[in-house]
């Protein structure tokens, strides 16, 4: 077993519940965790028998790019389609931070992690 990680994915996105975050937008950082079989791509050292972390990434621009209202929907969309596509993916983590939250103080980020087991 193996795990594969894409960490500070940065995107510029339009979610949150109130009005005004859908039209200025902020900033969002994304990681994802996946762990799957990783002794074919090892031993064969070819991208046919590897977890492609380049689709993964695009998957989750895609899906960055849909606006939602609570990040709780943005880690679960980006599961569903990571599972959806990568069968052969057993487990998988994802985290998203919405940057400069504006909550009425000062704080780096509010962010949401939701798990999945296939």
């Amino acid at each position: 077993m193996g795990k594969i990680s894409i960490e500070n994915m940065e995107f510029y996105a339009y979610h949150g519940h109130y009005e005004e975050e859908q039209i200025i937008g902020n900033r969002f950082l994304v990681d994802i965790e996946v762990e799957a079989d990783c002794l074919a791509a090892a031993e064969s050292d070819n991208l046919k028998d590897a977890v492609d972390y380049q689709k993964i990434y695009m998957l989750i621009k895609g899906e960055m790019e849909n606006k939602s209202h609570l990040l709780e929907n943005i880690c679960k969309r980006i599961l569903d389609v990571v599972f959806i596509e990568f069968p052969e993916i057993n487990k998988s983590s994802v985290k998203v931070r919405k940057m400069n939250p504006a909550m009425g103080g000062r704080m780096d980020n509010v962010n949401v992690t939701l798990s999945r087991t296939r």
